[in-house]
């Protein structure tokens, strides 16, 4: 798994008096010049965490009630309803969790990780996912890379007292394109407005997306020319973005460039970076 590169300790000569260190006003970092945006299923991991942890339940599979109780675009409610469904059964927290760690990562993923570690000064990290908080912060610490990523936005998931892990839908919002708990558009709009205020005025030099889903689709719109977003080969992200290119959709400004391994992505930043 990815091992984070530790900052070294600070270290003081027990022989120096405090009061012969002069007093100095730390001098803040400069921003950081570009912002990576990461959808976590199948983008970071290399399956849905939704499948991976239904093979907690018993026989490793759900009832077909259940699974045909799912409404088109209302996902979250349904694994509301299938999470519910496993702590009746029993199914533990360990158990659950167990699953999630066990996702294998993305091929490449772990040496892109590796990278943005290197050049953390130069790179702000984000998650932007329709799985939830339980699922990812869990496979990101077992992996050592949680301390990577400045936000998170995902639904929220937490076990009750019943040990029960209770989900529920990131946002109401108003978007007709997306799943009724979450648009991406609209939180990457938010945050890069945001962000721009709390960095002084000063917005990223650019802005990068990493995902594979339909659902990746819809922040495409959020981006300008000098930003590239980044589909998986052969998912739905990368067959609707070539569509989208060729209707010549009004508002696609972004770059294109298909990646099958997390190498392909570093492959391009290095590229990019060196460009002002």
């Amino acid at each position: 798994m990815f091992t984070g590169v530790g900052e070294p300790p600070s270290h003081r000569s027990p022989n120096m008096a405090a009061s012969s260190v002069p007093s100095t006003t730390p001098v803040p970092s400069p921003p950081k010049r570009f912002l990576v945006l990461f959808d976590f299923d199948e983008t970071i991991v290399n399956e849905s965490s939704d499948d991976a942890v239904v093979r907690a339940a018993p026989g490793q599979q759900l009832p077909d009630w259940l699974r045909h109780s799912y409404r088109e675009g209302y996902y979250n409610e349904q694994m509301q309803r299938i999470l519910a469904y496993m702590a009746e059964q029993g199914v533990t927290e360990d158990s659950i969790r167990s699953k999630v760690e066990q996702i294998p990562p993305t091929p490449g993923l772990l040496t892109l990780f590796q990278y943005l570690q290197s050049r953390k000064q130069d790179f702000e990290l984000v998650v932007v996912s329709d799985a939830n908080m339980y699922f990812i912060e869990a496979w990101l610490e077992r992996a050592g890379a949680r301390h990577l990523f400045h936000r998170i936005f995902t639904n929220p998931a937490s076990f009750d007292a019943q040990g029960r892990l209770v989900l529920l839908p990131f946002h109401a919002h108003g978007c007709q394109r997306c799943p009724d708990n979450m648009c991406k558009q609209v939180i990457v709009r938010e945050y890069l407005a945001r962000r721009q205020q709390e960095r002084g005025g000063c917005p990223f030099q650019r802005v990068f997306y990493v995902g594979d889903g339909a659902n990746d689709i819809c922040p495409m719109l959020a981006l300008g020319p000098r930003d590239t977003a980044f589909p998986r080969r052969h998912f739905p992200m990368h067959r609707l973005l070539q569509e989208m290119q060729d209707a010549g959709t009004e508002g696609l400004k972004v770059s294109v460039v298909p990646w099958a391994s997390g190498q392909d992505v570093v492959d391009c930043l290095n590229r990019l970076e060196g460009e002002r």
